[in-house]
This record gives C-alpha cells, sequence and structure tokens, in this order.
C-alpha cells in the first residue's frame, strides 16, 4: 500500500512527498503519506491515481475526506492514511511537525 501510494503520488508530480512510520505512535495508522500539489485540479489529479492505483492492486480504500475542497484530501487506505494538501494549506497544517516524532521512511527506491 506504502510503495502504491508513494509511486502514484510522484506519477502526478506530488511535490515534497514524505512517509512517515507512526505505528506506535498512533493507533490510526502505520503509515502517513504526505504530500501537496499545486493546483486544486492537480491534487484532485493525485488523489484519483492514488485511488485507481491502489483499487488496481485489490487493496479497499475505507474513505475519501475533503473531495469537494480539494485542499486537503484524506485517503484511508487502512494500515496507510495519505494526506494530499493544495500547497498553500500543507504549511498551514503542518502535519510533519505535529507527527515529528515519527521516524521518515526512506521512499527513494519507491519513487523511481
Amino acid at each position: 500500500m506504502l510503495k502504491i501510494a508513494v509511486k502514484a503520488a510522484d506519477d502526478k508530480r506530488a511535490e515534497d512527498i514524505l512517509a512517515l512510520d507512526v505505528r506506535g505512535i498512533s493507533i490510526l495508522a502505520d503509515y502517513f503519506v504526505i504530500a501537496h500539489g499545486n493546483s486544486d485540479k492537480q491534487v484532485e489529479a493525485i488523489m484519483n491515481e492514488i485511488i485507481d492505483q491502489e483499487e488496481a492492486a485489490k487493496v479497499t480504500v475505507k474513505r475519501v475526506e475533503g473531495r469537494e475542497e480539494a485542499k486537503w484530501i484524506l485517503v484511508d487506505l487502512g494500515d496507510v492514511v495519505v494526506h494530499i494538501f493544495h500547497y498553500s494549506e500543507r504549511s498551514y497544517y503542518n502535519l510533519e511537525k505535529i507527527w515529528g516524532d515519527a521516524p521518515l521512511v526512506d521512499i527513494h527506491d519507491m519513487v523511481q
């Protein structure tokens, strides 16, 4: 799930993609993926690509929130939760700081 989400976001040119290992810190998921797009259309395209690729891999998308506004879309895949921000919203919510205790996952090999 994690690799698929990261690669799908990268395929749609999401920016500043990072993955946080929140196991042991949060009961919500094992991993958070955080990325942003530069327009509402790009944010929607990133979301659609993640959903399409996860469903193609037989992963159940549990829920999607924020689709209408396309400022902060949350895609819940169960063990992986993807946060896709519009660039103007990402620094405001600053999830990287909120979950600062979570180690970063090396995603370099996932985006090639």
